[in-house]
């Protein structure tokens, strides 16, 4: 069905373009993958000899049959088919180029945000009500099924092995498995644990300004954009090295990466980071400088 629609909104599109002789110079898609292809752009793109460019096209092999057989056929023809691919994870990479062969207009373009702006609502942010000493910890994820859940009972579990270290955590995130993480940390005392619900751009940059480290288990993870957010605040990161992960936080540099999964690696580098303050606020120095050089805005453009 969401095959035919698209066919007759690039028909529709096509019309009002032809009759206003008038049409775009370039179409542009976002993330094509076997979840959403694009039924709108390789038609429109064909019909009036345009480019055709796509960002962010991921290809999963395992999808080539069953449920999402038809979208990851079309995705995939769409990649195929577009002029240039815009990829910012570098895991990606690996299928896009299989099915396109080398190609000198694609390009590995890192994540990035708006450093700048997002640093400027932190440096506002009201200082941590903690006691002397306490390491405030953050974590920012929507809170759904699947990974996101996995990751949240490993960050329990890892942080559960800590109980005798002086730390606190406050959670970003709602969704509907809140039930479930909220579970996950039952067996904390109340007060070391704080969930602060959905949070716009400005709600997260104040919170992650207050924080001393970011901890994310990073289960299942693309790259995760709030790596980012956090290092653009000056916060060390503790991450499961899974996905592109690598790709935005520099291990023994901005923060420290442990095996995906292990969630007594990971406790161990939460550990190193709340007992060690000269590595905390080196690796909170060199997150700063590591986004500022890499994940920026005006190094993008």
């Amino acid at each position: 069905r969401l095959a035919r629609l698209g066919a007759r909104c690039a028909q529709r599109l096509l019309a009002r373009w032809r009759a206003d002789r008038a049409r775009p110079d370039l179409w542009f898609t976002y993330h094509l993958h076997h979840k959403a292809p694009d039924w709108l752009g390789p038609a429109v793109s064909r019909a009036l000899a345009i480019p055709y460019v796509v960002a962010e096209a991921s290809i999963a092999p395992r999808q080539r049959d069953g449920a999402w057989a038809q979208g990851y056929a079309a995705s995939v023809a769409g990649i195929e088919a577009a002029d240039a691919v815009i990829s910012g994870n570098p895991r990606d990479v690996v299928e896009v180029r299989r099915v396109r062969g080398e190609r000198a207009a694609d390009v590995l373009l890192a994540p990035f945000i708006d450093i700048g702006a997002f640093a400027a609502a932190a440096s506002g942010a009201a200082p941590a009500q903690r006691r002397a000493g306490r390491v405030q910890l953050a974590a920012v994820a929507m809170m759904r099924d699947g990974a996101k859940l996995a990751s949240y009972r490993l960050l329990a579990d890892a942080l559960s092995t800590l109980d005798a270290l002086d730390w606190d955590l406050v959670v970003v995130g709602d969704g509907p498995a809140r039930g479930a993480v909220e579970a996950a940390f039952a067996g904390f005392a109340r007060a070391r644990i704080r969930f602060a619900g959905a949070q716009d751009a400005a709600g997260v940059a104040a919170i992650l300004g207050a924080a001393d480290a970011f901890v994310w288990p990073a289960v299942d993870e693309a790259f995760g954009i709030a790596f980012i957010e956090a290092q653009a605040c000056g916060l060390p990161v503790v991450a499961g090295a899974a996905g592109g992960v690598a790709a935005v936080v520099a291990d023994g540099r901005s923060g420290l990466l442990v095996p995906p999964g292990d969630a007594g690696a990971f406790a161990a580098a939460v550990r190193r980071l709340v007992t060690d303050a000269p590595l905390r606020a080196a690796l909170a120095a060199g997150a700063a400088d590591y986004v500022r050089a890499h994940h920026d805005l005006p190094v993008a453009a």
